[in-house]
């Protein structure tokens, strides 16, 4: 509440000013107190790597230390003898850590163990380290990404994209794309259809949108586009809000062939005319197919002048015919649930 009098004219610039002045404080702050907790963790895991190097220590010691440090700081966490290994670890994977080279400074030590851990590759856990701070992925998406081999992928689609975009868009729509995608929270039977697979991806649109990464606004399915009279349906359409265009993505249940790459660029030249706005690049395709020949792919890109792409995608496996009229039903199941909730 005010006293009654106008405020100053300056002062809605002010508040804003001071809020961003206050939050960049905060975020310092934290980063202070994340890289300061990182430099004592390295220490005492130097001090074991010492230690048991030049003294022989063993387990048993690092139990007795653990017990030693809860008595003495009960009220901190992060002594227990699993983490206590975890800062030997971070020791030996970091014997110049301090230097202000290595990403993982600026990452929580949750993160970092999930890197230490899981990647043994030190050239490997940098790059992780580094995707993780640009795209600001939580500790689960970091695991998730580790497990799909996402270093692996990033970057392996056929495009056209170093002839038809600037260097600058070019460099980020290659790294954008993957080869191949991870669609292993789907299972579908060899007689699926691209309906069924589009069905699939929109029902676990969450995971869908998590594998091909950040920045991708969902328009829609199905879109409608009408040219010269007739109806043309774009099975996917996203807008990608670092490239500043819309994305088009077509399904294929089955191999890529050459004729496919023909379609796209029909679409993408309707995109461009009846969806693109003027300050919007332009439209970007890409073709999912369940399998590519990476020889027949090349040779369907040559001479296309529109920013297109060809990935290929993996499924989880279905069950085998045999096993799957031996499992219980949905419905069996909630009956057997149902009868133990009655008793």
């Amino acid at each position: 509440m005010t006293s009654g009098r106008p405020l100053p004219d300056d002062y809605a610039a002010l508040l804003t000013d001071l809020k961003g002045q206050i939050r960049g404080a905060q975020v310092r702050a934290a980063l202070a107190v994340n890289r300061e907790l990182l430099g004592l963790y390295w220490r005492i895991g130097q001090a074991i790597v010492q230690r048991q190097a030049q003294r022989g220590w063993g387990a048993k010691v690092i139990d007795q230390l653990s017990r030693d440090l809860k008595a003495e700081f009960p009220e901190l966490k992060g002594f227990s003898p699993t983490n206590l290994k975890y800062m030997r670890s971070f020791a030996e994977a970091y014997p110049d850590y301090g230097d202000g080279q290595h990403p993982v400074d600026q990452l929580p030590w949750g993160h970092l163990v999930s890197l230490l851990t899981s990647v043994k590759d030190p050239a490997t856990r940098e790059w992780y380290a580094r995707a993780t701070l640009q795209h600001g992925w939580s500790r689960n998406v970091l695991v998730h990404q580790i497990d799909s081999r996402l270093h692996e992928r990033q970057g392996q689609a056929s495009t056209t994209f170093d002839r038809t975009l600037p260097a600058a868009q070019s460099e980020l729509a290659t790294q954008l794309l993957k080869d191949p995608y991870n669609f292993d929270f789907l299972s579908l039977g060899t007689e699926a259809h691209e309906r069924d697979l589009e069905r699939g991806l929109l029902a676990h649109l969450r995971d869908f949108m998590l594998e091909l990464g950040v920045g991708f606004a969902f328009v829609g399915s199905q879109y409608h586009l009408e040219v010269g009279g007739e109806d043309f349906y774009l099975d996917l359409l996203f807008y990608h809000v670092k490239l500043r265009c819309y994305v088009i993505i077509d399904l294929k249940i089955g191999d890529f062939r050459p004729e496919y790459v023909g379609k796209m660029n029909f679409y993408l030249a309707v995109a461009d005319d009846l969806l693109r706005h003027p300050d919007d690049a332009p439209s970007i395709g890409l073709l999912l197919c369940r399998t590519q020949n990476k020889v027949v792919a090349e040779y369907a890109l040559r001479g296309v002048d529109r920013p297109l792409g060809i990935s290929s995608y993996q499924l989880a496996q279905a069950l085998p015919q045999e096993l799957a009229g031996q499992l219980p039903s949905v419905e069996a199941l909630e009956a057997e649930l149902e009868g133990i909730g009655e008793g």
